[in-house]
């Protein structure tokens, strides 16, 4: 545990070490924190005083912070770091395993998780994994860990948002195995094949004529697979950046996948304008691939026009990307605020278009879900299922909806409430 700078006394040598500390655990938190970063904090620091602690927090938040997501984060690190009498105390209770129904109660956000986690990193003292603690006023609860799921179990079911930056690397490199498979679409047009069902006449007469009339083969032939296009338009606003960057993994695997009968996979992102990043995806290093695809997305954790996006969508690309009967994933929140007719009639287009229109929303998450939003309202009518995204069950879940024709997800249950009311 780094010591404790003392950030009253402005003759402090060490306190240059400590915001080197400081940044380091900003970094392993998910903040891109370099030493340019830290050098100008120490000179920021230096020129600004640090006699006021309100002062001396605003100092380094704007050294070391440029997006909305990453203040919840550095305010946890920030508490935790600079002179808590409670840090270690604190620290080992946000690490505790969680235990269904009884630590879900105490369970940390995902900002404090994840600075826990950034500031112990391996220093972790070992924390008994079948009780937990003692408490003055309650029963000590012991719990059989042989009977507990795995680590890779737990994590499949964890909401994208509440992981750790290890969590999340672990759930990346699981989302490069997933696969998204597709049977073929039935075809008019047919190809020889020995075995095939089908007598090819014109090809058996053709042999015979050769031979002399004499018939001693009879050509068959089976349809030819059809594979459909699958197109993914997913929401990149503020409200969806941790989950879209995580569908993108899973989805640049899908692109890469050999054998999975996808004609070919075309990707948008959409906030306040629509962004073809198919071309992206293509590149094999995943890395590289995702932020080549967030340098083009300008409007990356912006405001949300999902109406425009999709009448942008339908003008210039549907008749490009749409053929071989395609699937269509529409992955956001639906929380949108402009015309709710417009956005009706937007995705009344998009749904004829498609062969099969699959909604993947994060806030079905929550088991009270209810389409209260009238975005929500006005796009669940046009889509064949409504589904969640918020964790890797979920978009291993997605296989089997699209290899069932029928499924509707959630659609139904919250059609019935729609008309309630």
């Amino acid at each position: 545990m780094p010591e404790y700078a003392a950030i009253d006394l402005p003759e402090n040598p060490r306190l240059a070490q400590n915001i080197t500390h400081f940044a380091r655990a900003l970094r392993r938190a998910g903040l891109p924190v370099g030493p340019g970063r830290v050098i100008d904090a120490i000179r920021a620091v230096e020129a600004a005083g640090f006699t006021d602690r309100m002062d001396f927090y605003w100092t380094l938040h704007a050294c070391f912070v440029n997006r909305p997501e990453h203040r919840v984060i550095f305010a946890q690190v920030f508490r935790l770091y600079w002179r808590d009498p409670r840090f270690l105390e604190h620290m080992m209770s946000m690490m505790l395993p969680a235990i269904r129904g009884v630590q879900e109660e105490k369970r940390a956000a995902a900002a404090e998780k994840r600075a826990a986690q950034a500031l112990l990193g391996d220093a972790l003292p070992d924390l008994p994994e079948a009780s937990l603690p003692e408490d003055d006023e309650a029963t000590q609860i012991e719990i059989d860990a042989s009977m507990t799921m795995s680590a890779e179990e737990k994590l499949r079911s964890l909401d994208f948002e509440q992981m750790s930056t290890a969590e999340i690397a672990e759930a990346k490199r699981m989302l490069a195995r997933l696969s998204l498979p597709v049977s073929p679409l039935p075809s008019r047009r047919r190809v020889a094949a020995p075995a095939g069902a089908r007598i090819d006449h014109r090809r058996t007469l053709r042999a015979a004529l050769r031979m002399g009339g004499e018939l001693r083969q009879i050509a068959r032939t089976k349809p030819r697979p059809r594979w459909p296009n699958l197109v993914v338009l997913c929401d990149i606003s503020g409200s969806m950046s941790q989950y879209s960057r995580m569908v993108l993994h899973f989805l640049h695997a899908v692109a890469n996948e050999k054998g999975a009968g996808w004609a070919k996979v075309h990707a948008f992102t959409f906030g306040t304008r629509l962004t073809n990043i198919t071309r992206h995806l293509a590149t094999r290093d995943v890395d590289a691939a995702l932020k080549s695809a967030g340098s083009e997305a300008q409007d990356w954790e912006g405001g949300t026009r999902i109406g425009q996006c999709l009448h942008s969508f339908n003008r210039d690309w549907s008749r490009r990307v749409m053929g071989q009967g395609a699937v269509v994933l529409l992955i956001t929140d639906g929380l949108d605020r402009d015309d709710a007719g417009a956005l009706a009639h937007e995705m009344q287009r998009l749904h004829l278009s498609a062969r099969r229109l699959i909604w993947l929303n994060p806030l079905l998450r929550w088991d009270g879900f209810a389409p209260r939003a009238s975005g929500i309202r006005a796009m669940l009518p046009h889509v064949d299922s409504f589904r969640a995204s918020h964790s890797i069950q979920s978009l291993e879940d997605l296989a089997e909806a699209i290899s069932r024709p029928d499924d509707m997800g959630e659609k139904a249950r919250l059609m019935a409430l729609m008309a309630e009311g």
